[in-house]
C-alpha cells in the first residue's frame, strides 16, 4: 500500500509541477506581448487620426462641389481645389490601408507568440518576419502620411485672395 500512494504522490507533485511551469509560460508569454499590444494602440491612435483627416477632406470635398454648382464662374479654381483634395485623400487612404495592414501583422505577432508557446513549433522566424513586415508598414503609412501633409501645407492659402 504505501508503494501505491508513494506513486499516486509522484503522479499529484509531478502534475502540480506542471502546471505551475504552465503559469508560469503563460506569464511570459503575457509579458512578451505587452510591447505588441502597446504597439496596437499606437496604431489604433494613428488610424484615428488618418480617419478623422480623411473625414475632413471628404466634407471640405463636398462643400466645394455645391459651391461648384452654384458659382460656375470660378469652376477652374474649384477643379483644381477638387483634384487636390482627391491627391490628398488618395495618399490618406494608403496610409489607412497600411496601418490596417501593420495592425493586422501585429496582431498576428501575439496570436504567433502564444502559438510558439504552447504548441511548440519553432516560430521565431515568423514572429520576427511578421513583426518587421508590420514595422515597414507602419514606416510607410507615415510617409504616406507626411506626403499627404505637404501637399496640404503647399496648397494652404491663409489671408490670400484667390482674384
Amino acid at each position: 500500500m504505501p508503494a501505491d500512494s508513494l506513486w499516486y504522490k509522484k503522479r499529484r507533485v509531478s502534475r502540480a509541477r506542471r502546471q505551475r511551469c504552465r503559469v508560469i509560460d503563460i506569464a511570459h508569454v503575457v509579458q512578451s506581448s505587452v510591447a505588441p499590444v502597446f504597439l496596437l494602440s499606437g496604431v489604433a491612435a494613428t488610424l484615428a487620426v488618418l480617419t478623422n483627416r480623411l473625414g475632413r477632406i471628404v466634407d471640405r470635398a463636398r462643400a466645394l462641389e455645391q459651391r461648384f454648382e452654384s458659382h460656375a464662374t470660378s469652376a477652374p479654381q474649384l477643379h483644381a481645389d477638387l483634384a487636390l483634395l482627391a491627391r490628398r485623400a488618395r495618399y490618406i487612404n494608403v496610409a489607412i490601408s497600411l496601418a490596417t495592414i501593420a495592425a493586422l501583422l501585429v496582431a498576428l505577432v501575439v496570436v504567433t507568440l502564444f502559438v510558439h508557446a504552447f504548441l511548440g513549433p519553432d516560430l521565431g522566424a515568423v514572429i520576427a518576419l511578421l513583426f518587421t513586415a508590420a514595422m515597414v508598414c507602419l514606416s510607410a503609412a507615415y510617409v504616406a502620411f507626411f506626403i499627404e501633409v505637404r501637399v496640404a501645407m503647399a496648397a494652404l492659402r491663409i489671408g490670400i485672395s484667390r482674384a
